[in-house]
């Protein structure tokens, strides 16, 4: 009889996730509808960076995409007043969305003064509330940008308040510079869609795309080398998901 090593298993199993449909997406379809996706970030381009090659599948398959943004990158772009900045970084966003095919949505707080206290828990379980999605990507909460810390509490606590009655993922960002500790047990191919989401992410224009997207680069190509294909996406899914107990 053949025996796989350990290495052989491990890329096996890492390029069936790597190559698989749109996380979640299949099982709903199977239920005879096509998923709702929220995808929530700290400032316009957090989205963007962390999930735009999953986005531009989700949206090419039909699903129906929301980029959740906490601020409005109020304080990103040196020289400008918040109101100067929050305009050019919200029209970079919904140009963004426009070529991912997303809808985008802004939560209400100021970029470098975010809160996580009882009121914005409640701004955010209700936008919950009304998007109703099935799946929601958001911060993994080890993370040295206070707002991208913010964001995840917010939403891991609307996901307890709502009976975990959505699918719960995290993204990185920047890993090692932002996002710490980060062990992906999804890989998602974006080799076919990454063009697009380099497309979204230059058009954030105020944030030095070059700079960002250079490193995010390197992330696509390394997940890729772990997943088993060329580029990926890593993401980690919260283990106490109801389809997990179920």
């Amino acid at each position: 009889m053949n025996t796989l090593s350990r290495r052989e298993a491990l890329h096996i199993g890492a390029t069936a996730a790597a190559l698989a449909l749109p996380l979640g997406a299949a099982a709903i379809e199977d239920g005879g509808k096509k998923a709702k996706v929220l995808v929530a970030g700290g400032h316009p381009d957090d989205p963007e960076s962390g999930c735009g090659g999953l986005i531009a599948l989700y949206t090419a398959s039909g699903h129906e995409v929301v980029n959740l943004y906490l601020t409005r990158g109020e304080a990103g772009i040196p020289g400008k007043t918040h109101a100067e900045a929050a305009a050019i970084r919200t029209a970079e966003a919904e140009a963004a969305c426009r070529v991912l095919g997303a809808r985008a949505r802004f939560a209400g707080q100021v970029d470098g003064a975010t809160e996580v206290n009882a009121a914005q828990y409640d701004v955010v379980r209700e936008i919950m509330g009304e998007e109703s999605p099935d799946i929601v990507y958001t911060h993994w909460p080890i993370d040295t940008h206070r707002d991208h810390r913010a964001m995840s509490y917010l939403i891991y606590d609307a996901w307890l308040k709502k009976g975990r009655e959505f699918e719960l993922f995290y993204f990185e960002v920047e890993s090692g510079v932002q996002t710490q500790h980060f062990s992906p047990a999804h890989y998602i191919d974006i080799s076919t869609v990454e063009a697009k989401k380099r497309e979204a992410c230059y058009l954030h224009e105020s944030q030095r795309p070059d700079g960002f997207y250079g490193l995010h680069s390197e992330m696509h190509a390394f997940r890729g080398r772990e997943g088993g294909c060329r580029l990926a996406e890593g993401f980690i899914r919260h283990k106490l998901n109801r389809s997990a107990l179920s």
